[in-house]
């Protein structure tokens, strides 16, 4: 990150519009549970599984090759980008032939409905995603947060008026949710399209004029770019399924009602995760620049404050959330109750995702891939179990439970494979108390019916970890302050 910003100024610059869409969430999700019924809402679930699934094998992982190869010594952005996108196209498009001709089927195995309509949504929404992840990523990766937080309120509130608009012609029907997801994100990934063609004309053309005084650039090699990041279609699978498996249990041993539900408690904390991706969208490229341009003891420095900070602030987020849990359903409906007691566990799931993002970091340095994949591959498997042994007898809050699990066992084996490659000395003792004093928050909330008890139980669990992260607490307080004062001075 250029110096001229301080990193917490820079990560602010991504949050805003996050926090702008986290609040934008809280009026679109309690319009969608009360416009539509939980079977119909449970549908929509099913749409974003599908289409996610298509992207994972599409993709190929080049997303992060792009994130890796980025900052490189001389390397053609321009290149790297064709040499990353075109691959991911050829590939959908032969998914999306194979999907044509098997489309009434696929569509009926997962919506119980078919329809022309509901093809051409899955197809638009799948290619519109894979032209978004890819533009998305170079806004990122400049460090433009403005312009991320700008686009991805734009989209919501997008979204939101394709929602009402929808509504008006389709009633309850879940294809109201499909319209609004491909039309919004496609409307933004256009300008985002052609934008990025007027910076690499604009590029190209201030280049030719002064080819004598720039260094040359190198692509590269496609080969190179896909050997780094096909072993992160596990990485994705895994996520794909921890997010998905729990939704296809649901509507194999439960029905669309209780997977409504269950979509309606994800959906709630899809807001907490927008902070997760803010985090993400911030962190990736900081911490790649950090890896090649920074002194090694400075970095792994930086690291692990960092690692304090977001600990400490996830930790106090999830507590407070589930805190709070029945305040937050009363909005989704009175359909929807049954949402606060899938809510505590699935708290833990972005908190640990979030963390995840910082102790993974050297596996990604040391092109040590691999080492993702053995964690990948022993957490579906534990997810897997978990959901049939779980959902059958506990419906939605076995599911929520299973993952919430499933995603302490991924973060801890990654952890621990990032440090056997580049050891950065995190305090592991402190994360493994907030894990186990959320995990019985979460329990306690789930199982439990008296809401005095649960809610004691929340306070003294953020009383008990400020204690034990005073130094972290101090931190937090260091930074808010150090903003504030910036702040009134620019007044």
């Amino acid at each position: 990150m250029s110096n001229k910003k301080s990193a917490f100024g820079g990560f602010l610059t991504f949050f805003y519009g996050n926090f702008i869409v986290l609040l934008l969430g809280f009026i679109q999700t309690p319009i969608v549970t009360r416009l539509m019924s939980t079977d119909e809402y449970g549908r929509t679930g099913i749409f974003e599984i599908a289409v996610s699934c298509i992207y994972i094998f599409a993709v190929l992982g080049l997303d992060q090759s792009y994130i890796r190869y980025y900052y490189k010594k001389n390397v053609d952005r321009a290149a790297l980008m064709r040499s990353c996108l075109r691959p991911a196209l050829m590939i959908v498009s032969g998914l999306i032939l194979i999907y044509i001709f098997a489309s009434g089927e696929v569509n009926y195995w997962l919506f119980k409905k078919s329809g022309v309509d509901i093809t051409i949504l899955v197809i638009a929404y799948t290619l519109i995603s894979i032209f978004e992840r890819f533009l998305f990523l170079d806004v990122r990766m400049s460090q433009n947060g403005k312009l991320y937080s700008n686009i991805n309120i734009a989209q919501k509130v997008l979204n939101i008026l394709m929602i009402l608009g929808a509504v008006t012609i389709l009633g309850n029907d879940f294809r109201v949710v499909l319209y609004a997801m491909t039309f919004s994100w496609g409307a933004t990934t256009l300008f985002l399209g052609i934008r990025y063609l007027v910076i690499r004309a604009k590029e190209t053309k201030t280049r030719d004029k002064n080819s004598s005084e720039n260094e040359s650039t190198e692509a590269v090699p496609i080969g190179e770019l896909v050997r780094y990041g096909y072993p992160f279609i596990m990485v994705l699978l895994m996520e794909w399924l921890l997010s998905s498996c729990d939704s296809l249990a649901l509507k194999n041993w439960a029905d669309y009602d209780e997977l409504g539900v269950y979509s309606a408690a994800m959906k709630i904390i899809g807001l907490i995760i927008v902070f997760k991706n803010t985090f993400l969208a911030y962190w990736s490229p900081v911490a790649m620049e950090r890896y090649e341009n920074g002194k090694e003891d400075e970095t792994k420095a930086f690291f692990r404050q960092a690692f304090r900070l977001v600990r400490f602030l996830c930790v106090m987020g999830a507590s407070g959330l589930i805190l709070f849990r029945r305040v937050i359903v009363l909005l989704l409906g009175e359909n929807y109750r049954g949402a606060d007691k899938m809510i505590p566990f699935l708290t833990l799931m972005p908190i640990f995702a979030m963390m995840f993002e910082i102790t993974v970091q050297g596996i990604k340095f040391q092109k040590k891939n691999m080492y993702l994949n053995a964690a990948s591959a022993v957490t579906i498997i534990c997810n897997i179990c978990g959901n049939a042994l779980l959902v059958p007898v506990l419906k939605g809050v076995g599911a929520s439970l299973t993952t919430g699990i499933s995603y302490m066992i991924y973060f801890a084996m990654g952890s621990l494979f990032s440090e056997k490659v580049y050891r950065v000395k995190y305090d592991f003792v402190r994360t493994a108390i907030g894990g186990a004093l959320l995990l019985a928050l979460a329990a306690a909330s789930a199982f439990i019916d008296n809401i005095m008890i649960t809610s004691v139980m929340a306070v003294v669990v953020m009383v008990v970890f400020c204690i034990i992260e005073r130094d972290s607490l101090m931190l937090s307080v260091n930074y808010g302050l150090s903003f504030i004062q910036k702040f009134m001075k620019k007044r």
